[in-house]
């Protein structure tokens, strides 16, 4: 079985594990029944932006063209840094988009997937934000009613409990065991007092359980950029991450690649 197009990385549905299927232009492959065969994974040598098609030789914030990137509102520094929207300046790239997507309320959450971590997403995005973080536990602790002061939440927050995940500890499961509703608890004391009247106490954890055959020991990248052709048993699906037994691979990284995904029939032994 043969799947090539345009990379727009993976997607996933909830459930008991998560099921994935790898995302391209206009067609998905399903993955979880993969699990324990062999892939191959081929990088053509070309670049497609993700929104306009354009070709490209680089590809900027996970599947741009650089025009795309320096003008479009989902590639501006305030997505990653929403405690600098800059909506309510008048100088939004798009005030259409700004107010589907950030003026409206989001959670501030804590999860655990390296270790415990403060962030934010669109309330009813929450379970996909999560997922693509490769979260073993999340819950929402505050919601706001934009996602401005989601970011100010979350930076007032981020002085007591990282805002970061490290992706190698994810993929290799080396996660710690904590009480996350208690952490909730203790968090929660360092509201400030502006922010006190969103606080959610009573919203319920939600656990996350990936595809996965058996543990990584030693985390190796695959790089298409540098090896644009390689094989390898798959054996997990983690965030973005396809886990291999010899290496894993970001393929949010590589959206707007165009590649090709071969599925050999036979299962490989490990």
């Amino acid at each position: 079985m043969q799947i090539k197009g345009v990379l727009h990385g993976l997607k996933h549905s909830y459930n008991d594990p998560l099921h994935y299927s790898v995302k391209f232009q206009e067609e998905e492959l399903p993955l979880n029944e993969w699990l324990g065969y062999t892939l191959s994974v081929q990088y053509e040598g070309k670049i497609e932006c993700i929104h306009c098609g354009r070709k490209s030789n680089k590809s900027f914030n996970g599947g741009y063209c650089y025009p795309c990137f320096k003008k479009l509102p989902e590639n501006d520094l305030c997505i990653v840094k929403p405690h600098e929207c800059h909506f309510d300046q008048g100088t939004c790239r798009d005030p259409e988009w700004g107010e589907a997507h950030c003026m409206i309320p989001h959670y501030v959450y804590l999860a655990i997937s390296s270790d415990i971590k403060v962030g934010l997403t669109r309330k009813n995005n929450q379970l996909k934000r999560w997922g693509d973080q490769g979260a073993v536990m999340a819950v929402p602790i505050a919601e706001l009613p934009t996602r401005k002061m989601a970011g100010e939440l979350e930076v007032a927050l981020s002085e007591h409990v990282r805002d970061k995940t490290n992706w190698r500890k994810m993929l290799q499961g080396d996660v710690p065991d904590l009480d996350l509703l208690a952490l909730r608890a203790e968090i929660l004391e360092y509201v400030p007092e502006e922010f006190q009247g969103f606080i959610l106490r009573e919203e319920e954890m939600v656990e996350f359980t990936y595809p996965q055959l058996e543990a990584i020991d030693k985390i190796k990248s695959y790089n298409l950029d540098k090896q644009p052709l390689f094989e390898d048993r798959l054996i997990g699906i983690k965030g973005q991450y396809l886990i291999f037994q010899h290496g894993v691979i970001n393929m949010r990284k590589y959206a707007g690649y165009h590649i090709s995904i071969e599925v050999f029939r036979d299962a490989q032994s490990a």
